[in-house]
C-alpha cells in the first residue's frame, strides 16, 4: 500500500457539494492499494502511521504522534498514487489493485487505523471528491508497506 500523509490543521472532503468527512488537527492520509497487497500491508501501515512522530512537542521538535496530540485522521482513497510516469506523458495505473480489492483494503486500512486509537473519517471510494486542507508545516510524508 502507498500513502501520502499530510500533517494538517484541518481537512475535509466533499462529494457533490456535501461534506462527508473532516478532521481538525491531525492527518490527511491519501491511500492506494497496490496489486498484491493484503491485510498485512494495511496492518503494517496503520500501525506505523498511528505512531509516526511528526507533531511538535513543547520544545518545538517533531516528537509526538497523532495519538499523542489527541488528533484524528481523514482517510481518502487515491488510486493515482499508483501512477507510473516512466513512459510518455500519460500516467498508467495498472499497478493499482482492482477497484473491488482497492475498496476492500481502503476500508480495512481505515478500520485498522481506528483500532490503533486514531479517530477516523473517510471519503467515498471511487467518487469525484473535493479535498480541502491546511497543511501544517508543511509536513508531507510518502510511505509504502
Amino acid at each position: 500500500m502507498r500513502a501520502l500523509i499530510q500533517r494538517v490543521s484541518h481537512a475535509s472532503v466533499a462529494v457533490d457539494g456535501t461534506r462527508i468527512g473532516q478532521t481538525g488537527a491531525g492527518l490527511l492520509i491519501l491511500i492506494c492499494a497496490m496489486q498484491g497487497d493484503s491485510e498485512a500491508e494495511a496492518d503494517q501501515l496503520a500501525a506505523k502511521i498511528a505512531k509516526l512522530r511528526i507533531f511538535k512537542d513543547e520544545a518545538g521538535k517533531m516528537n509526538l504522534s497523532v495519538r499523542d496530540i489527541d488528533g484524528s485522521a481523514l482517510v481518502v482513497s487515491q488510486f493515482t498514487l499508483a501512477a507510473d510516469t516512466s513512459r510518455g506523458n500519460r500516467p498508467g495505473f495498472s499497478a493499482a489493485a482492482s477497484p473491488d480489492e482497492g475498496e476492500r483494503l481502503y476500508r480495512y486500512f481505515a478500520q485498522q487505523l481506528a483500532a490503533q486509537g486514531v479517530p477516523v473519517e473517510t471519503g467515498a471510494f471511487g467518487a469525484d471528491m473535493k479535498v480541502e486542507l491546511l497543511n501544517d508545516g508543511p509536513v508531507t510524508i510518502w510511505m509504502e508497506a
